[in-house]
């Protein structure tokens, strides 16, 4: 079934109105961040991860467990939030029609917030369609170093809203204000199965378990395993953080390029992959056309 668009009805339209047709794929990599949003990137403090690795970053403390949590804890807290890449992650308010939620988007373009669909769209939990979200730049905390926004503008994917489908997890929130012009966006990328196959990534968010979702919280480690729409990873967290950017670093000084957005923990892995991992639905060729289109839509103010 073909990737689609579907917006967030507006009053009294039914849910799967009007489309938006994704734009043509005219490279593996889209959404290019600003300069700016590399320059003073803070990976040069040593804890982004770059490249790949046939080993796995070992913690300390006891073996595996059942929780989204791998072992020990190896989640650190981001203080440097007025900092690229930190500052193009947002917390997430979210107002749904049952009650209060938080989640993590990425800045994907000037105007266009990604994130998990189930952080805009779920019906066993928050009742259907969010009200409205808050979106905060690089919140630390109680401070806000970049305005923070509201939209109730959202849209999702076909077989999210349709199937609750896993690997369609993903959604774009709707700015009216560019505040990407100032913070930056990340770039999108989409790579074959044997180059993300333990390519080293980070994954940084807002997790509900450290600072109530007000805190960023980053942890690292590599690919385990790769399926046509999902990969599977190594690297801590929690509930909160439904919607981070799984991002890589190609090498020193180039701009970050996320390729999943985090939305499952263990319990979401299937069967088929018998290893205790985290995962993300997949950017892939469609996926980065998608992306393009929300961000197109924005742009031009639809």
């Amino acid at each position: 079934m073909k990737l689609e668009s579907v917006p967030k009805p507006t009053e009294g339209m039914e849910a799967g109105g009007q489309i938006a047709k994704p734009a043509a794929v005219t490279a593996s990599k889209t959404a290019t961040a600003p300069a700016k949003a590399v320059a003073d990137g803070s990976w040069a403090k040593k804890r982004i991860v770059i490249g790949k690795s046939e080993k796995p970053i070992v913690p300390a403390g006891p073996g595996l467990r059942l929780e989204t949590v791998l072992g020990a804890d190896e989640r650190t807290r981001i203080l440097e939030t007025k900092d690229a890449p930190w500052r193009m992650i947002c917390a997430l308010a979210i107002e749904g029609p049952w009650g209060d939620f938080m989640g993590t988007g990425w800045l994907a373009g000037p105007r266009t917030i990604i994130t998990a669909g189930h952080c805009v769209y779920e019906t066993k939990q928050m009742g259907g369609w969010a009200k409205k979200i808050v979106i905060s730049p690089g919140r630390s905390g109680d401070e806000l170093p970049f305005k923070s926004v509201e939209s109730d503008k959202f849209s999702t994917t076909n077989l999210w809203t349709s199937k609750q489908d896993p690997d369609f997890d993903m959604a774009a929130i709707h700015l009216k204000e560019p505040i990407g012009d100032n913070v930056g966006w990340f770039q999108v990328g989409s790579f074959p199965d044997e180059q993300l196959q333990n390519y080293m990534v980070n994954v940084s968010g807002y997790p509900g378990d450290r600072g109530e979702g007000k805190e960023q919280w980053w942890a690292k480690n590599r690919v385990r395993a790769v399926t046509p729409r999902r990969i599977f990873y190594e690297v801590d967290t929690f509930g909160g953080q439904s919607g981070a950017p799984v991002f890589i670093y190609e090498a020193e000084n180039t701009p970050p390029i996320v390729v999943g957005i985090h939305a499952y923990g263990v319990g979401g892995t299937p069967n088929n992959i018998p290893l205790q991992v985290n995962s993300a639905p997949r950017i892939i060729s469609e996926v980065v056309a998608q992306i393009q289109a929300w961000i197109d839509q924005d742009k031009a103010g639809g």
